[in-house]
């Protein structure tokens, strides 16, 4: 690949992002590429933009919806408390882990579990990641299915009703016919203890 064609495709990746903010600023949602599979998103601090979301998915809003973060800094952020042991797990981690924390704050109420955790995720990922960084909050990620449905392993394998109804679809990652695999996922408890939720 020539430094012309290089130049080019950078310039591509920043105007995806640059859009992505842009929609989700407005309130929008997005349909962007993860560190596990693609994912619908949107502000998690924007509590109709949530709703949205949960009204594309077809999914009640009693159930709780995954955040994605840059760094561990704005995991910190947003838990009442970031027990020890999470630290140590992210740092382990050697594939995607969503971590669920007690008690969510500054996030939009309807995308935290009826007793109040939240589940975040750091993403290593480099779209995600500096969608992220760039956007300066945290971003929903949920499958992108209707809920019930399979989650889609790429990006082919997304229902067109998704497509339709969601405000940008980033075109980042959109060949990619890898199969890609949902974030495990550890509920930490007030008192340490670690349970696997999948």
């Amino acid at each position: 690949m020539d430094n012309e064609e290089l130049t080019r495709l950078r310039r591509l990746y920043k105007a995806d992002i640059d859009e992505a903010c842009r929609v989700m600023n407005d309130g929008g949602v997005i349909l962007y590429p993860t560190d596990t599979i693609w994912g619908i998103g949107c502000d998690a601090t924007n509590e109709e933009a949530v709703r949205k979301v949960y009204d594309i998915k077809q999914r009640e809003d009693s159930k709780a919806l995954i955040v994605l973060v840059d760094s561990t800094a704005k995991v910190n952020a947003h838990v009442d408390a970031m027990p020890d042991v999470a630290w140590d797990l992210i740092e382990m981690a050697t594939a995607p882990m969503t971590i669920i924390y007690d008690h969510g704050r500054g996030l939009a109420p309807n995308l935290l579990a009826e007793d109040g955790s939240v589940g975040i995720r750091v993403t290593g990922e480099a779209f995600s990641h500096d969608l992220c960084f760039r956007f300066k909050r945290p971003i929903v990620s949920t499958s992108a299915n209707i809920s019930g449905h399979p989650s889609p392993a790429n990006f082919g394998e997304i229902d067109e009703e998704i497509k339709a109804k969601v405000d940008y679809i980033v075109k980042y990652r959109q060949e990619d016919t890898g199969k890609s695999k949902p974030s495990n996922i550890i509920k930490l408890g007030a008192g340490g203890e670690v349970r696997i939720i999948r």
